[in-house]
This record gives C-alpha cells, sequence and structure tokens, in this order.
C-alpha cells in the first residue's frame, strides 16, 4: 500500500509541476509568474538540480544545482519580456514509470507540448524526463528534474482556431 501511495503522490507531483508550467497558467489565484514561480518551488527540495541535457537542451538550459539556482532559471524564463510573447503552451505527460525504493524515487515520462506565440508561429516540442523524487517526513519533493529533447517541429499557421487568453478553470 505504502508503494502505491508513493508512486500516487509523485505523480500527482510532477503533474502538478506541468500544471504550473502551462500558459495561461490554469491555478486559479495565481496573478503574476513571481507567484507561479514560487508554487514550483515549493516541489523542489532545498539541494535539487534542474537540468536540459543532450546536444539540444545542453546549451539551451545548461544546469541549476539548489532551489536559488533552479528560481533563477524560471525567473529568467517568464519574467524576461518576450517578442514574440508566448501565447500558449501545454504540456502532456505519457509514458509514465514510477519507480520507489523506500523514501527515494525516480520516474521517466515523455511529454510533448504545443507552443503558439503572438506573431502567429507555432511549434510542438517533445522531450524525455527523467526526475528523481525523496520523502522528506510525509512529503514528497522533486530532487532532479532532468529533460532531453526528443524533438521540435514547426506547425502550420492557425493550426489552433481558439484558445483562452486566461484561464478560469480552477476559479470556484
Amino acid at each position: 500500500m505504502a508503494q502505491l501511495e508513493a508512486e500516487a503522490e509523485i505523480r500527482r507531483i510532477q503533474a502538478r509541476y506541468m500544471f504550473l508550467c502551462d500558459t495561461p497558467c490554469p491555478e486559479f489565484g495565481i496573478m503574476d509568474d513571481a507567484q507561479r514561480i514560487d508554487r514550483i518551488m515549493d516541489l523542489y527540495a532545498e539541494d535539487a538540480i534542474w537540468e536540459g541535457v543532450g546536444d539540444y537542451y545542453d546549451n539551451q538550459f545548461g544546469r541549476c544545482v539548489g532551489k536559488a539556482a533552479i528560481r533563477t532559471h524560471f525567473e529568467s524564463f517568464w519574467n524576461e519580456k518576450r517578442d514574440p510573447n508566448l501565447l500558449l503552451n501545454v504540456h502532456y505527460l505519457t509514458s509514465e514509470q514510477i519507480h520507489v525504493h523506500g523514501d527515494t524515487a525516480d520516474g521517466q515520462w515523455v511529454h510533448c507540448q504545443p507552443w503558439i506565440f503572438s506573431d502567429g508561429t507555432s511549434l510542438l516540442r517533445s522531450s524525455r524526463l527523467n526526475n528523481l523524487f525523496r520523502r522528506q517526513g510525509n512529503v514528497w519533493k522533486i530532487t532532479r528534474t532532468r529533460t532531453e529533447n526528443l524533438f521540435v517541429a514547426p506547425l502550420p499557421a492557425g493550426w489552433a482556431g481558439s484558445f483562452p487568453a486566461r484561464s478560469v478553470l480552477m476559479k470556484p
């Protein structure tokens, strides 16, 4: 039973991370990206690592060690004004594997995400995730997020006919 409960908690943590990374952010009450980043950082252990690996992600993301460095990584992604502006970004997880080893665990997923930008361009990105987790007291935390690019493919203009400018899904 403990094994199944640990797997379920890890699944929820990974899904929550992806949910909070979506644009527009569907979490009700998050008014800005600083609040979004705070909620993401709540999922990480103090000594966590976030890294992009492989030919494509080594130079794009690099390696961040510790929550302060991971926070800086997210701040550089969301706090910088980008042109074109990101209008939609949705994360889909598949091919899940979770292995619990007492108070530690690893999980692998394939993730796919469409991106739509304000200039009308769009792309589809997919990567593999190989993440680590640790139970701290009664709470599981992410200790490593590792992502490796599988592909980035342009999508034709107008492939998505409509999408929200802001999410109201979680509004009471």
